[in-house]
């Protein structure tokens, strides 16, 4: 393919605008442009990356044993309040009504669809178990559209749905995805690591993300490098710490203390003198209509996935202000939990592993400007139940093994959930087992961010000039940089020459013809990333040679043009 014929419009500056480093990279090199608010186009270089991910993908999903199909991106409202997340997926379901007044949204996902496509197909385990699979476009109204195609509002996928008569079965493919993701992502040529997950607003009772791992990924994983435990953040279990014991000379009796205008933890540990590792954070929410309070020492951060997931609930919403009034009596920032059960015996309060622990603490007055100094919480507060609540931190050990945590980031670009019968007791989705009773469909539901693995493979490999593309991804193999390509009649022949024996081989290349200078010929080459640069010269020409350079080294060597195609060719496939 010939640069002056391809539609490569490359930038020397990225837009302001554009928040991440592979966002800056994309645009830069013309493989996107932004349309609106979380909407890219795909320009012809960028094409070639997805649709190369897109083939990895389809040939590993075929080897597992799945089926290709294409179902609507527009689903009616029916299905949705058949799931209960019509209204549960909240405001980044982007509903709409057709001309007729019926109501429908654009997919985010599509377990709705694919249910009801199987239950009124599938009557008998003799039928199971299968998996279904299908590449299209999704869209998730996000409020705050962000690092460019890796959280767009429109996005390119791929999901897959199984469905088995038994747990066995259920479990077998949920384990044969899963090997199936490991393949894919070591065929895109990637560092990566699969992580215990939250399922989020998938449901389920099991997942696992795979983290593309890369330094400015928005994702921070534990690890434990003993046992080999591994989870987002979000997830990671934490071993509680030893209990100690409490000498009962040493607590002091509670008082109130003046804190006027300290809201915040930094500003009250900083008035009272105390460290935050004192302080008793309470945060209320309520959980499916009811208040709920939670504990977390005050240099620790609340996860709200882990209390979600103790309390089984559907909804769990950060209170207002005029709940924490209600059930405090006073605002965020001073409400505090010592004598909060006698007032209100009706709401539950939970506290992390850590807070059981901290003796003569500070917590909130329950008065505006004012906080309460020697809270004792195994004295002074009625907890009905110590939980790991934290999100995982330096210092945190593996509740598996007990051993410290060591944190890399990542990107999630795919996801794997047992789902179970979450959306087949739902929505009816039953089948006829072997003893002839009625049973809802067990599933599995298994993605991948088309669109975002394209940016992930740039967020883990680059340097200052540009992209360096792992070879299984590259939108072309070989960058065939002609100098003097139109005045010189011998680096025409060559070059020519050249880029037909590579193509007769099944090699793409991308020949710049350009009449520019080599620097600039040289940057923009760097700045788009494939693995492999081959320069013909005037200068090298007259020496009968070339001069080859790999994508990922710094200095340039020379090839007798003789044997520069058999070289190349060698290269390309190792």
């Amino acid at each position: 393919m010939k640069l002056s014929n391809y539609y490569i419009p490359t930038l020397k500056e990225a837009p302001k605008d554009a928040d991440t480093l592979s966002a800056k990279l994309m645009i830069r090199a013309g493989l996107i442009r932004k349309l609106a608010s979380g909407l890219y186009e795909w320009l012809p270089l960028g094409l070639r990356v997805l649709k190369k991910v897109e083939r990895i993908v389809r040939e590993e999903m075929d080897k597992a044993g799945a089926c290709e199909v294409w179902l609507p991106v527009v689903q009616p409202k029916e299905l949705w309040e058949e799931s209960g997340r019509w209204t549960y997926y909240g405001k980044e379901l982007l509903r709409f009504t057709d001309r007729k007044e019926a109501d429908f949204c654009i997919a985010p996902t599509a377990e709705e669809v694919i249910t009801d496509l199987v239950r009124k197909d599938i009557s008998s385990y003799k039928q199971l178990p299968i998996c279904l699979y299908q590449f299209g476009t999704k869209f998730r109204d996000e409020i705050r559209p962000r690092f460019g195609v890796m959280r767009a509002r429109e996005f390119y996928m791929k999901d897959a749905y199984s469905f088995a008569a038994t747990d066995e079965d259920a479990s077998a493919w949920y384990q044969k995805m899963y090997d199936a993701y490991q393949r894919i992502f070591t065929r895109c040529g990637f560092e990566f690591k699969a992580v215990e997950a939250d399922t989020g607003s998938i449901g389920g009772n099991f997942s696992h993300e795979f983290m593309v791992l890369a330094d400015t990924g928005e994702d921070a994983i534990a690890n434990c490098p003993c046992c080999g435990y591994a989870a987002n953040t979000e997830k990671a279990e934490i071993q509680a710490p030893d209990a100690i014991t409490i000498n009962g000379a040493e607590l002091k009796p509670m008082e109130l203390k003046d804190t006027p205008g300290a809201y915040t933890v930094e500003d009250v540990a900083k008035m009272l003198q105390v460290s935050p590792t004192k302080i008793i954070k309470l945060l209320l929410f309520v959980a499916d209509g009811k208040p709920v309070a939670a504990l977390v020492r005050g240099d620790h951060e609340l996860n709200e996935f882990k209390l979600k997931a103790f309390l089984k609930c559907a909804e769990l919403e950060k209170a207002s202000e005029e709940v924490y009034t209600q059930v405090t009596g006073s605002f965020v920032g001073f409400a505090g939990a010592q004598g909060l059960k006698v007032k209100h015996p009706e709401v539950m309060v939970y506290a992390d592993h850590y807070v059981q622990n901290i003796v003569n603490g500070v917590s909130g007055g329950n008065e505006k400007d004012k906080h309460m100094i020697n809270v004792t919480p195994m004295r002074d507060i009625s907890v009905d139940a110590y939980l790991d609540l934290k999100m995982a931190s330096a210092g945190d050990k593996c509740a598996r093994c007990g051993h410290t945590f060591t944190f890399t980031r990542g990107i999630e670009a795919g996801h794997v959930f047992k789902l179970g019968t979450k959306y087949s007791q739902a929505m009816k989705a039953t089948f006829l087992d072997e003893k002839q009773t009625v049973k809802p469909f067990i599933m599995g539901c298994y993605g991948i961010g088309i669109s975002r693995v394209v940016a992930a493979a740039i967020e883990q490999s680059h340097d200052d000039n540009g992209i360096i593309w792992p070879a299984p991804l590259a939108p072309f193999d070989v960058a065939l940089v002609a100098i003097d390509y139109d005045s010189n009649p011998d680096v025409k022949k060559h070059t020519d020459e050249i880029c037909a024996a590579l193509e007769a081989k099944g090699i793409t290349v991308l020949l710049d013809d350009r009449n520019e200078r080599p620097g600039i010929k040289f940057k923009d080459m760097d700045l788009i990333g494939l693995p492999h640069r081959l320069v013909v010269s005037s200068r090298t020409v007259a020496d009968g040679q070339c001069e080859y350079k790999a994508r990922k080294e710094k200095e340039a060597v020379r090839w007798n043009l003789s044997e520069a195609v058999e070289k190349l060719i060698e290269k390309v496939r190792q």
